[in-house]
């Protein structure tokens, strides 16, 4: 299947049993729910699916699972989690082998943390990567606090991969945000934008953006696609309509401590009857009664528990 670095990317978040392992039965209605609602890709093996948390041989099973489910209706986007360029190459041959049809390339920290990055050091782990699996990937760029910031100059370079079709632009900062889409637009050849800030991904797509590879599409995907769609046909009140509805739940979800946004969200799985728990993996914590709450509240304002299809647990 081709894909393009456009529209709505779903990275959707994992269910888990109370004791802390996969929950495989709601899995696959998960991931067939989200199918349904045709967006552009699923990104599973992300931080929002809890990859860093996961054991190797549980990143692989997610994708023949979310692959099974999905069967066809859109492309399957692996996270490639890895310490060093030669672990990446050789753990993206497994993961390609397991389903996935395409990756996100995380910064392999502790070497990429903290800004500047050298140029160099980027170019060359995306290149051995793209050389060695020869899929289409997507660069993901951090918040500055943490690195690696892709400034022009290494958005040119990074370019250069034909691999390389977009970049999931998740600085959570708008200045950085409007730098890199001004970038984007001055190379040779088209790398789509996608906002990966779910605090404001509906200006993000006002402002330039080609679409999302985003969290908070693990609950209103449909949402998202039509305010995406809105935003490429210029119809900005129906856009900014929806965002009026959906953004208080995203800020609240995505603010501070942003690691957090884990159990926010799952909470609001659960409320939809997505997912029978709410469990994250520790070191991770839940939420407390007030948390819970108040996304109670944000959920129902945002119009996500009245809607009829939302019954997936156990399908």
């Amino acid at each position: 299947m081709k894909l393009v670095a456009k529209g709505i990317v779903a990275a959707p978040f994992l269910p888990m049993l109370p004791d802390q392992s996969i929950d495989w039965a709601t899995l696959p209605g998960y991931m067939k729910w989200i199918a349904a609602q045709k967006p552009t890709a699923i990104a599973m093996n992300m931080d929002a699916s809890e990859g860093p948390a996961l054991d190797r041989d549980e990143q692989l099973q997610v994708l023949r699972v979310a692959k099974e489910a999905i069967g066809g209706a859109c492309p399957l986007v692996s996270g490639i989690i890895a310490g060093s360029t030669r672990d990446a190459v050789r753990w993206g041959r497994e993961l390609a082998a397991a389903g996935a049809q395409a990756f996100a390339i995380f910064p392999p920290f502790p070497t990429f943390l903290g800004n500047p990055c050298p140029a160099e050091m980027i170019y060359r782990y995306h290149k051995a990567i793209a050389d060695g699996l020869g899929l289409p990937m997507f660069a993901f760029q951090f918040p500055k606090a943490f690195g690696p910031d892709f400034p022009p100059e290494t958005l040119a370079r990074l370019c250069a991969i034909p691999q390389i079709i977009g970049l999931k632009e998740a600085s959570f900062d708008t200045p950085k945000t409007v730098e890199t889409i001004d970038a984007a637009k001055v190379l040779p050849r088209k790398l789509g934008i996608l906002t990966g800030s779910d605090t404001f991904i509906w200006e993000a797509m006002v402002m330039g953006c080609d679409g999302a590879l985003i969290g908070f599409a693990g609950t209103a995907t449909a949402e998202l696609v039509e305010m995406q769609r809105c935003a490429a046909a210029r119809e900005y009140e129906a856009g900014a309509a929806i965002w009026a509805r959906l953004g208080p739940l995203a800020r609240y979800c995505w603010r501070a401590p942003i690691r957090d946004y884990r159990p926010r969200m799952k909470e609001v799985l659960k409320l939809q009857g997505l997912f029978p728990h709410a469990t994250v993996r520790e070191p991770q914590l839940g939420v407390d009664d007030a948390e819970r709450a108040e996304i109670a509240r944000l959920a129902r304002q945002a119009g996500l528990l009245d809607a009829p299809p939302l019954r997936a647990v156990g399908d």
